[in-house]
């Protein structure tokens, strides 16, 4: 999952948090409210859920450890509106996050686009969901800077200027650093569909290094022409074009790579790496997860799952995948189970799911808060 928040922001939210707002009545009579917290934190948040009222209320404070939740951008048609939900595992219900303080109006479908939509990029990183790149109305880039949203403090913000706003691009995350290569601006630039840029989060409260950084350039602009994910993996992003010519980046060391040829043979849908050390990939054409090994060089099938077919993005973290499936499905596997184990999440009607992210749950200082059926 990452980081969640900072130190200086989590004393922060401590500082302003009223415990007479949490509960009427000890956590654990006849112990302190902080002794009690550190005990109720080993036990899952099943549990507490469960138990009664205050321990509900406990796991859901800006101070305690959150359990992961999956969060879905959504297209509804209706207003041509994107909608950010979150699914909570403990209540089984869509939650409302808060909107950003613009609607985001984006260019989702087009007539000269019947078979696809036009994507909305965004990234999980240090426990935030970040949008980074989408098509206006007037098919330029709608994006100029990073929109960034944290669970933890239910808050939106704005990341650093992009040089060059960019559509069609490839984007993902090593650790705590966002990366955008490649792509299309207003118009196509050999620049820019050579280009790679990163962004530190961890260095945020810099103010010298709130900014985009320019690394090594690619060597042609073969990787402009779709949106790309820009998998995470053991330091190097994993990049795959749509005419299956693979690249990795060495983060560490600031070079380009050649994919080796078992990796890219088995990149046959959407890819995504847990905990950036395992990667994992649908075969969307067979309905077959498979497994990384890099001593081998080769994809190992874990199962095959029929709704797996026409998967069109993934997402990985604690020991699960989310996946939205073919016919916008939206699939939970744990791959930690043995046997693996998987199951649907019902989406909220008329809304169509565009991306998934697994991100702390949300942060609430009242726990009835409106949901979305």
């Amino acid at each position: 999952m990452g980081k969640s928040l900072n130190p200086s922001k989590r004393q922060k939210l401590i500082a302003h948090y009223d415990h007479r707002h949490l509960q009427e009545q000890p956590l654990i009579p006849g112990l302190p409210d902080h002794v009690a917290e550190l005990c109720l934190s080993r036990v899952h948040p099943s549990l507490l859920y469960s138990v009664c009222r205050s321990w509900r209320r406990l796991i859901y404070c800006p101070f305690f450890p959150p359990f992961p939740s999956l969060y879905a951008l959504f297209f509804s048609s209706s207003d041509n509106e994107i909608q950010l939900l979150s699914f909570d595992p403990m209540s089984s219900r869509w939650e409302t996050v808060p909107p950003p303080p613009n609607p985001l109006r984006l260019l989702v479908h087009h007539p000269s686009f019947l078979c696809r939509n036009l994507p909305v990029q965004s990234i999980s990183v240090s426990g935030n969901l970040v949008l980074l790149a989408a098509t206006a109305p007037n098919f330029n880039p709608a994006l100029s800077r990073p929109l960034i949203f944290s669970p933890l403090s239910r808050s939106w913000s704005l990341g650093p200027p992009m040089e060059t706003p960019r559509r069609w691009c490839a984007a993902g995350a090593s650790g705590p650093t966002v990366y955008v290569a490649s792509g299309i601006g207003s118009n196509f630039s050999t620049d820019v569909a050579r280009s790679l840029e990163k962004w530190d989060l961890g260095e945020e409260d810099e103010m010298d290094d709130f900014r985009w950084k320019k690394m090594r350039q690619l060597k042609d602009g073969r990787f402009s022409t779709d949106a790309i994910d820009a998998v995470g993996w053991r330091r190097k992003l994993c990049m795959v074009n749509v005419a299956k010519q693979g690249i990795l980046y060495d983060a560490a060391n600031d070079i380009w790579e050649q994919m080796p040829e078992g990796m890219v043979g088995g990149w046959r849908g959407p890819v995504a790496a847990m905990d950036e050390e395992v990667l994992y990939a649908v075969d969307e054409g067979k309905g077959l997860l498979t497994r990384y090994n890099q001593d081998s060089d080769n994809w190992e099938v874990i199962m095959e799952v029929e709704s797996l077919r026409g998967a069109c993005q993934m997402a990985a973290a604690g020991g699960r995948l989310c996946v939205i499936c073919g016919d916008g499905e939206i699939l939970v596997i744990d791959v930690v189970a043995a046997p693996p184990k998987f199951w649907a999440v019902q989406r909220p009607a008329e809304l169509e799911p565009l991306a998934v992210h697994i991100l702390p749950r949300l942060s609430r200082l009242d726990f009835y808060l409106p949901t979305v059926s």
